[in-house]
């Protein structure tokens, strides 16, 4: 899912993901979304990118209503599966055939649900009327932009309350209220409910971080000690507030704490060998991996603790960071993009068999450039930490082969030399901007964009970059403006 090519109750991107997948009828085909925008280049569904696996699935390989009818049309005489040549080659005449058919039964043709950004797979997502009107007298314009409605959303989603009826007449007497708006905004985004300990940004870490109290060291330790996620939470919320590049979630190289002042949350920057960190925090707590190879929340004790673990070929650690800061699933076949000649069978566990190799081809050399660093343990390196020579370690359980497992790797589809290069690759793409841009759309509107939100959606993501550069406070006075945001 993404936000762009999203799916409502998903929320993530889905660059690569099959439109039609299942084993009677053909089988996962990445470049399927790509195909379907250009058959379709002018669909609110590919506004931002290739259109999302909701149009044919309601879960991957699973395929709905219409995309039974595609899969129906689709060549119906060749045997199944179909190779990629022949999916792709058929795919635009069996779209062009069902255009005309009713696939869930709402009345309206699939072709117009294309067209009108609704699904042909969902009866109750039908085209809305071309006019608007209203006739509820409850003070909001139901038919389009209204700052009072944006003024009250903006003071509750911000700061946290709603405003008081002196300042609601206030902001009525405003001359220029977008102005005034955005006056609002920039001192809610000081407010400890956006973002202070526990606040709004603040909990927007709990998908990426995963949180263990079990496992938790540092103050409120649990039963095994091991990590403290605090300083996961801090530095996510430092990234994402005070204007700062939000890049920085994956390429920087420091550290923050958050601490209580005055009934206030403070962000302290801080940058400390291992042995230094060790000696004022204590052992239970300390970062173990040298700032030359430090990635970002990506090289934190926490996710090296929670993801990495024992394993030596780390492909969970991988997956976490593609799907929570690049926004793709491999689980749900999300953002899959094979490289050649992979994947390699390092360490002896069966991912080259066809069935494992649709996702692992492009998992695996995601996965090499996190190899180097340490989990728990079991390689031969100190816990947390990068080690070159970490895969030696492994031999013993995972074959001699194991030793092989190559550092750089292929994030998507550029070559990386190590996991400092990926976390670059990887914070400048457009998925880093789309995964960014969903969440906060998410956390304000409760939903990914709605297909006739997309052209609004992509503006923002294409806007995050050189416009905003990359500051989410920046990107956030350009959403309070959305329709989206602003309709009641």
């Amino acid at each position: 899912m993404s936000l762009p090519r999203t799916t409502a109750a998903a929320g993530v991107a889905l660059a690569g993901l099959a439109l039609l997948a299942t084993a009677t009828s053909v089988t996962a085909q990445p470049p399927a979304p790509a195909r379907f925008c250009e058959v379709y280049p002018d669909a609110p569904a590919c506004a931002a990118g290739p259109a999302d696996c909701a149009t044919c699935h309601t879960s991957p390989p699973t395929l709905n209503a219409y995309g039974e009818d595609i899969a129906d049309a689709l060549l119906p005489g060749a045997e199944r599966p179909l190779h990629e040549d022949e999916f792709m080659a058929g795919l635009a005449d069996a779209l062009a055939q069902v255009e005309g058919l009713d696939s869930d039964g709402d009345l309206v043709t699939n072709l117009e649900e294309i067209q009108a950004g609704t699904s042909p797979a969902d009866a109750g997502s039908t085209p809305k009327p071309t006019a608007c009107t209203d006739d509820l007298d409850d003070g909001w314009d139901l038919c389009g932009y209204d700052p009072g409605y944006a003024y009250k959303k903006v003071m509750l989603d911000f700061c946290g309350r709603s405003p008081t009826l002196l300042e609601r007449e206030q902001f009525a007497a405003e001359d220029r209220p977008q102005a005034a708006l955005h006056d609002a905004l920039d001192a809610c985004l000081d407010s400890e409910h956006w973002r202070g300990r526990g606040g709004r940004v603040w909990s927007l870490a709990n998908a990426k971080i995963a949180p263990q109290q079990a496992v938790k060291s540092g103050v409120n330790p649990g039963p095994i000690p091991l990590a403290d996620y605090d300083d996961d939470y801090a530095y996510f919320t430092w990234t994402q507030t005070g204007g700062r590049d939000a890049r920085l979630v994956l390429t920087g190289q420091t550290f923050v704490t958050a601490r209580m002042q005055g009934g206030a949350t403070v962000y302290e920057e801080w940058d400390r060998t291992p042995a230094e960190d060790a000696a004022l925090r204590g052992e239970d707590v300390a970062q173990m991996v040298e700032a030359p190879y430090r990635a970002g929340m990506l090289t934190h004790r926490w996710f090296l603790m929670s993801f990495t673990m024992f394993t030596g070929v780390p492909r969970t650690t991988a997956a976490q960071a593609y799907r929570a800061y690049l926004g793709h699933d491999i689980a749900r076949l999300e953002g899959l993009e094979p490289v050649p000649d992979e994947p390699v069978d390092y360490d002896t566990k069966g991912v080259a068999a066809p069935d494992c190799a649709v996702c692992h081809s492009t998992l695996d050399p995601l996965t090499y450039p996190f190899s180097r660093y340490e989990g728990i343990g079991g390689g031969r390196a100190r816990s947390y930490s990068y080690a070159p020579q970490r895969m030696e370690g492994f031999a013993d359980v995972d074959g001699l082969g194991v030793v092989n497992t190559p550092e750089h790797g292929v994030l998507l589809g550029q070559t990386v030399s190590d996991l400092v290069e990926w976390a670059q690759v990887a914070a400048n793409s457009r998925d880093f901007r789309e995964a960014t841009v969903g969440d906060y759309w998410a956390l304000l509107l409760g939903e990914a964009p709605r297909a006739t939100e997309l052209s609004e959606y992509a503006e923002l993501v294409d806007s995050f970059g050189d416009a905003h550069g990359y500051s989410v406070d920046a990107m956030l006075h350009d959403l309070i403006d959305t329709e989206a945001y602003g309709a009641p």
